[in-house]
Order: structure tokens, then C-alpha cells, then sequence
């Protein structure tokens, strides 16, 4: 899920700087770098012209000595980057795509990482399924549409753009989405919200981003809805690496 090799080495840059150059206790560097690799990956700051952005950062860094300013100065770059109109306009936006390798796709899956997020319909959390040590002849976790194609085909939704928008995707175990199949939303998802207690539903919704009887929503009106949810929940993952 790292959609910028150059992104993943200037933050490592980043990080050498604060070790060795300003002396930064380790913990505290692994959770700024932390941040700083999250904006950087989501906002895509090392694409078109990676040289330019990089030197210009490192001249803010320059003739820096300690953790403390260190410190100041990339928590300063990240809060310009990451602001409210970011995350209500610019992110709700990127996330308008149907690329699976979106940066704000990849986003939402380490936030729900870092949220300790169940696999819909699961009691399995989606870090345990993406363990790349699991071996199967079947990936044990599969991007489930919510609205599958053959559904959206039967209503005349059968363009690859519209049918595989990043927001109609759902983690789930593969059993789920077999059984599932071609079935609509209002006919499968109130089977599977039955086995969950009120609480439970509203977590399960919370950070699968979905809206209010979604089920039986309009659906474009459902995309609409389902990316300002998603974009949500990666403020609130991102927030995780704020805490201590």
C-alpha cells in the first residue's frame, strides 16, 4: 500500500535528520515520522516535481540543531497541509476515483489499522487479514462491492468507473462476499446487521463509513454520502498517531 516509492525515502530522509542530526528521542521521532509519512502519502507532497518539494523542506530545516525546532518545524508543515478545508473538500474529493492504488484509498485502509477496525461482517480485524504472512490459495480478505456490479448492471449502472468507485468498496472475508454474490444491499445487509447488538451496528457502520440507511439509498447518492464518511475516518485514524 505505499503509492510513492519517493514519498517512503524522503520521509526516511526525514527521519535520519531527526535522529542524527537533532538527537530526537526515538519514540518521539517514530511518532512524528509517523505523521509526517501519513500527510505525505495522502496528499501526494513527493509526486510531479519530488526534487523541488524535498529541497525546498529541507531548506526550512536548515541550520536546525535540535529535537525541540525540529519538531516545530515539520508539525508546522503538516498542519498547513492538513487543514479542515482539506479534509471536508480536497479528500472527499481524491477519494472521487475508481483507481484501487488511490493514496486516499490506501489512507483509509491504515486508518481503519489504526482504528483496530473489524472486516465488515467479521469478527476478524482487517490488520489480522492483511497479515502478509497468511498464506492461502485465496486472498482470506476481498474489496466486496457494496452495491455489487451485476446489481448495479440490472438498474443500468455498468460503466467501470461508476461500478468500481473506491467509495462502493467494503473489506470482507471471502466466504461473506460469495454468499453475498449479485444480491442488492436492502436484501443482504439488514441478514447481516441482525447478528449485531445496537452498539455494535453503529461501530461497525462508523468505520465502514456507512450512511444511514445506505441500504436503500439512491446510488450515487450513496457514493456522495459513503466519501465524506470514509474521509472521516481517516481524520480519526490520522488523530490515533496523535495520541500517546
Amino acid at each position: 500500500m505505499i503509492s510513492s516509492q519517493m514519498g517512503l525515502i524522503y520521509s526516511y530522509v526525514m527521519f535520519l535528520i531527526g535522529k542524527i542530526d537533532c538527537k530526537m528521542e526515538l519514540n518521539r521521532l517514530r511518532k512524528l515520522i509517523a505523521k509526517w509519512y501519513f500527510m505525505v502519502s495522502i496528499t501526494g507532497r513527493y509526486t510531479g516535481s519530488p526534487e523541488t518539494v524535498m529541497e525546498r523542506d529541507l531548506a526550512r530545516l536548515r541550520g536546525v540543531k535540535d529535537a525541540d525546532t525540529f519538531a516545530k518545524v515539520l508539525e508546522k508543515i503538516i498542519a498547513d497541509e492538513l487543514t479542515n478545508d482539506f479534509w471536508n473538500i480536497s479528500l472527499v474529493n481524491d477519494l472521487e476515483t475508481s483507481s484501487s492504488q488511490s493514496p486516499a484509498f490506501y489512507a483509509y485502509y491504515a486508518a481503519l489499522n489504526l482504528l483496530g477496525a473489524k472486516v465488515l461482517f467479521s469478527d476478524m480485524k482487517i490488520s489480522e487479514l492483511l497479515d502478509p504472512a497468511l498464506r492461502s490459495n485465496r486472498s482470506p480478505i476481498e474489496k466486496h462491492h457494496l452495491f455489487p456490479k451485476n446489481y448495479l448492471k440490472s438498474i443500468g449502472i455498468t460503466s467501470r468507473r461508476e461500478t468500481n468507485q473506491v467509495a462502493n468498496y467494503a473489506s470482507v472475508e471471502w466466504t461473506d462476499n460469495t454468499k453475498i454474490a449479485d444480491q442488492s444491499p436492502a436484501e443482504y445487509f439488514p441478514k447481516y446487521a441482525q447478528k449485531y447488538s445496537e452498539d455494535e451496528l453503529k461501530q461497525v457502520m462508523e468505520w465502514h463509513a456507512l450512511p444511514q440507511g445506505w441500504e436503500q439509498m439512491d446510488y450515487f447518492t450513496f457514493l456522495e454520502e459513503r466519501r465524506k464518511l470514509m474521509s472521516k475516518v481517516i481524520r480519526a485514524g490520522y488523530e490515533q498517531l496523535n495520541k500517546d
